[in-house]
């Protein structure tokens, strides 16, 4: 008898109708002798819904009481699911995260899940019922409910089977699997069927919108073996665990990108030690993430440029605080929004000589001007234009072999 986690995302709870399809599958499961734990999302748009209120009474609106409005969506949800299998014959009861309880630590809006009590629910699983559990929430040790983040959900599934220690945690979205790229943006993009934590975590980071990144990372560390499906067809999915389990017959797997960045350069900063050490502490204090840097050789031993890439959404933040920093001196500063992050990931990178030059004369064939460059083992990085993303993406999974 197999222990499950199955999680089903905003748009396979979409409706009553789907609703009720999603618990046909849990019944399958639960036919088969499964032991079965239900994590579940809000309905598609609820949370924005959600933010959308809170809004409408202030931009600046009490990050507690934001938690506790954000989280009924999945509350409602895990209800309407547990009724949805009582209908159809299934014992099945919904759990607030208050109730089990789960157990976060950090600030309101960014908590992570640090402890499940598992004896209640182990309990229920033993008399054969099915546990529906909301994910994105717990509450914290001065019982305040907390949330953990956009597309949180992934990381309540993870979290929980790794406290449970289930056989597998199987996460349900509206696509079959995990693509080569973007299959709304580019036709030939194929599934793939099995995948490494460390190739999944690389494109989840670079902007691949399938499973929230720090789910990832965290069946990595415990090796938990994830599956990615779709709620509406039968296919099989892609299967997440670890590269030595995989045969590679490509050197890329996937091309992910991004256009969620920007770019900054300092000109004219002073070529010493301990100033870019000064230039990004204030980074650290500021909650800043920075992610590409580049810095230029010095021609006169005295100054630099220096650039580096953080999220769009902090560039204001980031000019402020640069401008407000009295440690640093530079001559001049300019900045790029309008700018897309594009990177091929592979495991099969590793032992492959090539693949950098293959990267950048396929870009410099189709005229696109490379601004910045990331490299890992795994993964090769680059910053462009935004107006190039497309048919940067399509090029490099073209000579990649992806098509």
């Amino acid at each position: 008898m197999a222990k499950k986690v199955l999680k089903f995302g905003g748009t396979s709870v979409g409706s009553i109708e789907r609703i009720q399809h999603v618990a046909k599958i849990v019944k399958k499961e639960h036919d088969n002798d499964h032991k079965i734990i239900v994590v579940v999302s809000a309905m598609a748009g609820k949370t924005n819904e959600m933010i959308t209120y809170s809004k409408s009474i202030s931009e600046s609106f009490n990050k507690r009481e934001l938690d506790v409005l954000l989280s009924s969506g999945e509350q409602v949800t895990s209800a309407l699911m547990a009724g949805a299998l009582n209908e159809i014959g299934i014992k099945s009861k919904s759990w607030m995260n208050w109730q089990i309880p789960i157990l976060t630590e950090g600030e309101h809006l960014n908590s992570r899940i640090i402890n499940v009590s598992v004896k209640k629910i182990n309990e229920y699983l033993s008399e054969g019922g099915v546990a529906i559990i909301p994910g994105f929430q717990g509450i914290s040790s001065t019982g305040d409910i907390t949330t953990i983040g956009r597309g949180g959900s992934d990381a309540s599934a993870v979290a929980i089977a790794k406290i449970f220690d289930t056989d597998t945690c199987e996460i349900y979205t509206d696509v079959e699997g995990v693509y080569s790229t973007d299959p709304n943006k580019i036709p030939l993009a194929k599934k793939i069927d099995k995948i490494s934590y460390e190739e999944m975590l690389e494109l989840s980071s670079l902007g691949a919108k399938v499973m929230q990144s720090s789910a990832v990372q965290t069946a990595m560390i415990y090796s938990i073996p994830l599956k990615v499906r779709s709620t509406f067809t039968s296919r099989d999915g892609t299967e997440i665990f670890n590269k030595e389990n995989i045969d590679y017959k490509k050197v890329v797997t996937g091309v992910a990108y991004s256009k969620d960045d920007a770019k900054i350069t300092l000109i004219g900063v002073q070529d010493k030690p301990g100033v870019a050490a000064d230039i990004f502490r204030p980074f650290d204090e500021n909650q800043i993430n920075v992610d590409m840097v580049i810095q230029n050789v010095s021609s006169d031993g005295k100054t630099t440029d220096l650039t580096f890439t953080i999220k769009r959404d902090d560039l204001k933040k980031t000019l402020d605080t640069l401008k407000s920093n009295k440690n640093i001196k530079f001559k001049n500063l300019s900045h790029n929004d309008k700018v897309s992050k594009i990177s091929v990931v592979g495991a099969g990178m590793v032992a492959t000589p090539g693949v950098t030059y293959k990267m950048f004369r396929g870009l410099a064939d189709e005229n696109i001007n490379i601004l910045a460059i990331s490299t890992s083992e795994i993964k090769i990085s680059v910053i462009i234009n935004e107006n190039d993303t497309l048919k940067a993406v399509k090029k490099l999974h073209t000579i990649f072999d992806l098509d």
